[in-house]
């Protein structure tokens, strides 16, 4: 199947709102933002490869990751994170506002360091990958201050509007972020960031609070068993307590779980040139085709549509 390439792709799929400007983010997000590095080959890797390849650097971070993809739907995020008053974290704040993201809310550290994310793909997949987000972990809540006493809102007056959130926050702030006053009214979002962090996004289920963006490793480690298909984990989510659960594997079936039923879709067919941020791209689509009025059968086969794209290369990164 033949992709559209970006701008194109996002015209098609989210046309731009003719809306004012204002000092308020159109959607906030909370969580990492950080500098990727990535080494890609196009060989088949196993073990101990050695083999000639690309080596980059790029924003990263899921929040950020979610921030992007956002900016080319013609929304306007802002981040809330920690990111280190050094060089690299300068470097970074002015490549995100290049970008079009508010930094406005950042949390600037002077004595924590900008985080960062390594990972090594191959012909077969992502072979391994390491995640530096331990700056973001130590800040904890000062990265929240603008929401729950500021000039974003208050657990007297929460913000309104939708969060895109991730897993790289601590178990025991995400616990604080399921049961705030302070969120109450937001539109919760919330990824795992990556399997090893599935279980800190078990705060949401207890509570029945936000929507879930998992893909069936992370469902099964959050159900605490292991999932075939996205239907089968999707169902389970939900009776586990998730207010809504969105299921991916990767090239197979996709699942949007709710109390109104499960709606199942298949991906495009696409040859995968690259994985790292696929996950950020699908959950980003979604939540601009929802903001832009989409059904949940649109919103989910544009995000799908979106998610080929990327994998595909016919987006940049």
């Amino acid at each position: 199947m033949d992709v559209p390439a970006t701008d194109a792709l996002a015209r098609a799929l989210y046309p731009r709102q003719n809306r004012l400007m204002t000092k308020s983010p159109d959607i906030l997000c909370i969580g990492s933002v950080l500098w990727d590095v990535i080494g890609r080959s196009a060989s088949v890797m196993a073990r101990g490869s050695d083999v000639p390849g690309r080596i980059i650097r790029l924003p990263g971070g899921v929040a950020l990751n979610i921030a992007m993809t956002l900016v080319r739907f013609g929304l306007r995020p802002g981040l809330l994170s920690s990111v280190g008053r050094d060089a690299e974290g300068d470097e970074l704040t002015k490549a995100c506002a290049h970008l079009g993201l508010d930094t406005t809310y950042l949390y600037r550290s002077e004595d924590l360091p900008t985080d960062r994310y390594m990972a090594v793909e191959g012909a077969n997949g992502l072979i391994a990958a390491i995640a530096d987000a331990h700056s973001l972990e130590a800040a904890g809540a000062k990265i929240l201050r603008p929401l729950i006493d500021g000039p974003l809102g208050s657990a007297a007056a929460p913000y309104p509007g939708p969060v895109a959130l991730d897993g790289n926050l601590t178990e025991s702030l995400l616990d604080d972020i399921a049961r705030s006053p302070a969120f109450c009214a937001a539109d919760l979002r919330i990824a795992p960031a990556s399997p090893g962090k599935a279980e800190r996004l078990l705060p949401f289920l207890r509570s029945g609070r936000g929507t879930l963006y998992v893909n069936l490793e992370e469902a099964g480690l959050l159900c605490q068993t292991r999932f075939d298909t996205a239907p089968e984990a999707a169902a389970a989510l939900l009776a586990r307590g998730a207010a809504r659960a969105l299921v991916t594997d990767g090239g197979e079936i996709t699942c949007d779980g709710h109390r109104d039923g499960i709606l199942s879709r298949r991906p495009p067919e696409v040859l995968v040139t690259r994985v790292t941020g696929a996950g950020d791209t699908f959950m980003a689509a979604h939540i601009a085709a929802e903001l832009c009025g989409a059904d949940r059968d649109t919103a989910l086969s544009k995000a799908l549509t979106a998610a080929a794209a990327y994998v595909s290369g016919d987006t940049p990164s």
